[in-house]
């Protein structure tokens, strides 16, 4: 006998109530904010409250909430058809095309290229930490190695080989026993780079450490990483999850390095809202996946059609509209509008910003005001006395000097 629940029930039930007793929590105090709809840089609440997005659900949103060009695409691929088959088995439109223009945007000249040759083989994923986990098998399987170096307080995502590689020990150490033959490095540390050898399968670096709380290596640095990992015969594999899709001034950070990855991942702002990774390399790389064993990496919903139109309508935005150079000049924006003595120093490239303060208790009283009066932020991973600021790209310039104005009234009280 099925059981039947009175319609009063359900009538006196809130989402806020269900939000608590029924979706799994990962913390003591989430936002639990009510949102009704978004557009734009704006999100809405049930009563009408708009919030300015300043985090673009982290690193997500970069042409912003409900795009109509994006939202015309995926209406377009829902007329034609959803999921198929596992990828890889046939050919649809959306993903082939997606594919081809991301290989588009990686065909660029650089001062220290990668010895493999230009990544034109795409690998679709449904999230960044699975992208991760196909470049780690990908890169054990082409080199015969199993050492993987990453940064301290570095963050690749929360599976348990993606974990493996994360540089805060709290955050991993209850999860053990992880992956063995993991080795840290100082991101931006020349001098660590000797720990990079012959045994190393690939290192996986952020070019900005995003969850360090936006840390910019000086100029060389790359470079050199680049020659050691060819001098060791290492992989060079990039985490453009957060920086990828035009946030940092250019439409790849690794860009403004000179240097030439040999696997390249991405997420996050790549699908305009809607759940899309991938993990990139040349064809001789790639194809170690069809042979010992055949089908070498497998996944079910990865590159699903409408994931794929969104993305790739989301790449067309970003380049027709040129919204990486608008990312560095409205980042320069911020660095010279959000001015205040209890900001300390305001680090970043384009819209990828940390606003470092105090302590995390002088930065979670700003927080929490600045929700009250509109404005979303947030902080860091492993950097909890930095705020967060990572609007859409298509923020306007007067959007965002409302926003920072709103901050800096919140920092006056």
């Amino acid at each position: 006998m099925r059981l039947q629940l009175p319609s009063t029930f359900i009538m006196h039930v809130t989402p806020r109530q269900l939000f608590f007793s029924h979706l799994a929590q990962t913390s003591d105090f989430p936002l639990a904010l009510e949102i009704d709809r978004a557009e734009g840089v704006f999100l809405y609440g049930k009563n009408g409250q708009r919030y300015f997005d300043l985090i673009s659900g982290i690193a997500v949103s970069n042409v912003g909430h409900r795009h109509p060009e994006v939202l015309s695409a995926i209406q377009q691929q829902l007329d034609k058809y959803l999921h198929l088959m596992v990828y890889g088995e046939y050919v649809q439109s959306p993903q082939v095309l997606l594919a081809e223009a991301l290989s588009d945007t990686l065909r660029l000249d650089a001062r220290y290229p990668s010895p493999y040759g230009t990544i034109s083989n795409v690998y679709f994923t449904n999230s960044g930490t699975e992208a991760i986990e196909g470049a780690m098998k990908l890169a054990k399987r082409f080199t015969g190695r199993h050492e993987f170096v990453s940064c301290y307080n570095a963050y690749h995502g929360a599976t348990q080989g993606a974990l493996s590689l994360a540089g805060a020990e709290f955050f991993k150490q209850n999860f053990r026993p992880l992956l063995p033959g993991i080795r840290h490095i100082r991101h931006g540390a020349i001098a660590d780079l000797e720990n990079i050898t012959q045994r190393t399968a690939a290192v996986i670096i952020e070019v900005i450490s995003g969850e360090a709380g936006v840390r910019v290596p000086e100029a060389g640095y790359f470079a050199a990483l680049r020659q050691r990992c060819t001098e060791v015969g290492a992989l060079l594999i990039l985490d453009e999850i957060q920086t990828g899709f035009g946030r940092t001034g250019t439409f790849w950070a690794f860009e403004s390095t000179g240097i030439y990855p040999d696997l390249l991942v991405s997420a996050k702002g790549m699908g305009g809202g809607m759940p899309i990774g991938a993990f990139m390399a040349s064809p001789e790389i790639m194809q170690v996946f069809k042979e010992k064993p055949i089908l070498g990496h497998i996944t079910t919903f990865g590159g699903h059609p409408v994931s794929c139109a969104a993305s790739l309508a989301t790449l067309r935005v970003i380049r027709e509209n040129q919204l990486p150079s608008r990312a560095h000049a409205l980042g320069q924006r911020i660095k010279a509008r959000l001015q205040h003595p209890s900001i300390k120093e305001i680090r970043g490239q384009g819209l990828m910003l940390a606003a470092e303060m105090e302590s995390f208790g002088v930065l979670k009283s700003v927080i929490d005001r600045c929700i009250e009066r509109g404005v979303i932020t947030d902080w860091f991973l492993f950097c909890d006395n930095a705020m967060r600021l990572a609007p859409p790209l298509i923020i306007s310039e007067a959007e965002l000097d409302e926003a920072c104005g709103i901050i800096l009234g919140v920092l006056g009280e």
